[in-house]
């Protein structure tokens, strides 16, 4: 690996989960630059603007105002000291919406530039509940029950009937945010609707999902492009603060969740989760990373609930964790995700943009 190459992190943006974005990029920017890459800190504002950093942070007096552009010259450019930057490879650190749901991805193909991740397709199927959940039901990987709602005039009555045939409880969700963001457990028809009414501040279309009652949380961390792609060992994440793995619990309660790795189900439970994941991810068309999340019921089945593009990096995240457990350090996913933007943006630059007969 050469460590002389320069990576630009692009971390916070406008999203609710702009915090937790700061937090994992700190993490990935020390460790790069313990490798030894050129590292350079661009911090996007709750308002969607650009700023070079000195380290990665929150807003700061000293920040730099920054802009991508398309020029020769260079993709980045620092309009106060007229300077182009030209970054070897992007590396999003960035969750949820405007950053893991295809538009940052669509930026970085018109800069025509190497980036970390899933491209534009994959990312934007990735943050739809509803399209991966079809995604994964094509690779034969089973799902929940769930309906779809896509206009806050809903029909109520439709609805009420839907939960009281499928049962207590259920989960109204936002349909494209991560983080259990606007996510609910309804056990009650009292709580349907504010449930529902809730999901819509956050969301354009909400999804109502079956609910299982205490369902083990698995998690498999995906590495690769193509159809050479890896997982992880299972993880398993337990609620202490709440009936769920909900914000709160992953973010602000001190010890609101209790972490294994490996998982405690069976391992041809884990091999299950595992190859699930695979197939997802190439249903999807992955590339990079990705983490995939399931339930497993009482009776030991599994059901796929959804798939993160860019997952949670910090030292405390799952992902890195997952890695871990079979013997592939923080350092070397973050080095073999580098290799892996390289390559894909070299495929697609050995493409014809010519029209021959």
């Amino acid at each position: 690996m050469n460590k002389k190459l320069t990576v630009a992190v692009l971390y916070g943006g406008k999203s609710t989960e702009h915090e937790v974005s700061v937090h994992s990029a700190g993490t990935v920017c020390r460790t790069l630059q313990q490798r030894g890459y050129e590292v350079l800190h661009i911090f996007i504002n709750k308002q969607g603007y650009w700023f070079l950093q000195q380290t990665c942070s929150e807003a700061t007096a000293q920040d730099e105002p920054i802009t991508p552009v398309i020029s020769p010259k260079g993709t980045l450019f620092i309009p106060s000291k007229n300077e182009f930057l030209c970054p070897d490879v992007f590396f999003p650190v960035l969750h949820g919406t405007n950053g893991e749901d295809g538009t940052l991805q669509g930026l970085l193909e018109c800069l025509d530039v190497p980036y970390v991740g899933c491209g534009v397709l994959a990312s934007a199927m990735g943050m739809d509940k509803e399209i991966t959940k079809r995604m994964a039901a094509a690779a034969g990987v089973p799902t929940l029950p769930h309906i779809t709602l896509s206009d806050k005039k809903y029909d109520k009555a439709a609805v009420e009937k839907w939960v009281e045939e499928t049962g207590y409880p259920v989960f109204v969700k936002a349909m494209c945010l991560g983080s259990s963001v606007g996510v609910t457990k309804v056990k009650t028809a009292e709580q349907l609707h504010p449930a529902i009414e809730y999901a819509f501040r956050f969301d354009n279309h909400v999804m109502v999902e079956k609910g299982l009652d205490k369902p083990q949380e698995i998690f498999c961390g995906l590495l690769g492009d193509g159809q050479d792609v890896c997982s992880s060992e299972c993880g398993e994440l337990k609620s202490l603060a709440s009936e769920f793995f909900d914000y709160e619990a992953k973010y602000i309660t001190v010890g609101g969740c209790e972490t294994r790795v490996p998982a405690s189900v069976p391992e041809k439970t884990r091999e299950k989760i595992r190859h699930g994941s695979e197939k997802i991810f190439k249903e999807l068309r992955g590339s990079g990373l990705a983490r995939a999340d399931f339930f497993v019921d009482s009776e030991g089945h599994i059901w796929f609930s959804e798939i993160n593009t860019l997952p949670g990096m910090s030292e405390t995240s799952l992902y890195p964790q997952l890695f871990e457990a079979v013997g592939m350090k923080y350092a070397d996913v973050l080095d073999k995700l580098i290799v892996l933007a390289q390559q894909v943006h070299a495929r697609k630059k050995s493409l014809s943009m010519e029209h021959a007969q």
